[in-house]
């Protein structure tokens, strides 16, 4: 869930990127069930906003920005999900900026319901690829009641591949 300030105005940051979560075939692929818990990866991909421009501006402290996601079992697969993030720029120094994001994905089939995440990301704001980064999960629904762990995200081309590990105790 990660775009260049630079390149895309503000777009997106992260998971909730994370990576700030619309259909049906997860139970087609349902990931594999750790004991207490779930490990799988999807991939996300951005849904372009209605009336979203490109400003090339340099991000300020205060700016606030939206993203939406369809989620994938496999790049170009089935749509297993969504996600929508909101972040807020929280500090830029020189080449560099922090933003705070927060996100919901939604997770159709088996397993499904909601897992809720937070990161506090830093970014090189002209770097057109970002680096990869840890997003905290702070909670869910459905199958995810409880959740605790992380989602790893990774840029990957047109997408980002998004590792969950959550437990449910």
């Amino acid at each position: 869930m990660t775009r260049s300030f630079r390149r895309t105005g503000l777009r997106r940051i992260g998971v909730l990127g994370a990576c700030t979560v619309a259909a049906a075939a997860f139970a087609a692929a349902a990931p594999a069930q750790a004991v207490d818990g779930f490990e799988f990866t999807l991939y996300a991909k951005e849904v372009p906003g209605e009336g979203a421009t490109e400003t090339g501006q340099t991000p300020k402290v205060g700016d606030v920005f939206t993203v939406a996601d369809d989620l994938y079992r496999t790049k170009g697969g089935d749509t297993v999900g969504r996600d929508g993030v909101t972040c807020a720029v929280v500090r830029v120094s020189g080449d560099q900026a922090d933003a705070n994001c927060v996100g919901t994905f939604v997770l159709n089939g088996g397993p499904g319901g909601q897992i809720t995440a937070q990161a506090l990301v830093t970014f090189d704001i002209s770097n057109e690829t970002p680096a990869a980064y840890d997003v905290a999960v702070t909670g869910g629904t459905g199958d995810f009641k409880e959740a605790r762990g992380y989602v790893r995200t990774t840029p990957d081309g047109d997408y980002e591949q998004m590792e969950f590990h959550i437990t449910t105790r």
